[in-house]
């Protein structure tokens, strides 16, 4: 993805599949991770590792300090993506992913998600869908990258 990634508004409905081109983009709201975003994660995971819930054993390691679990930023890249509002009544199905974790989220950290069209494949079995690959970015408030990968979503066509 480029430096200055293209900015557009929330739609007020879902995209279809046809209305996507390769190289359209969106960067989504910012969100700042919170000591309760760690907590609840933990909750919910079952994970309770050190480097997240102790400070004292997480100052030992190299990132000094706790950091955010690595799906639970992946689950706050999905939140902030919804917020954009393309795949509003129009996605079928969320398919898969590749995904890389680059760098640290802290609590304190804000995050937003850059994405862009990479690929747009049609189904050749059925005509009413295809499938969108998005190049997808989290980056934090000083734009380093922290997790990327790509996005695979099956979305309906206009018949």
């Amino acid at each position: 993805m480029s430096q200055v990634a293209a900015v557009q508004a929330p739609v007020e409905r879902g995209l279809y599949f046809d209305e996507f081109t390769v190289g359209q983009s969106w960067v989504t709201p910012a969100r700042t991770i919170t000591n309760a975003d760690l907590v609840n994660f933990a909750g919910i995971s079952g994970d309770f590792n050190p480097l997240h819930t102790d400070e004292e054993f997480a100052k030992k390691t190299q990132f000094g300090g706790r950091i955010f679990h690595g799906p639970g930023v992946f689950a706050v890249a999905t939140g902030l993506e919804s917020r954009l509002g393309i795949k509003e009544g129009t996605a079928i199905a969320f398919l898969g992913m590749t995904w890389s974790l680059k760098g640290a989220v802290r609590i304190g950290d804000t995050i937003r998600v850059e994405q862009q069209v990479a690929e747009l494949r049609p189904s050749n079995s059925k005509p009413d869908r295809g499938i969108v690959t998005f190049d997808v970015q989290v980056k934090n408030q000083r734009d380093e990258i922290c997790h990327d990968g790509q996005w695979f979503v099956m979305f309906q066509r206009r018949v």
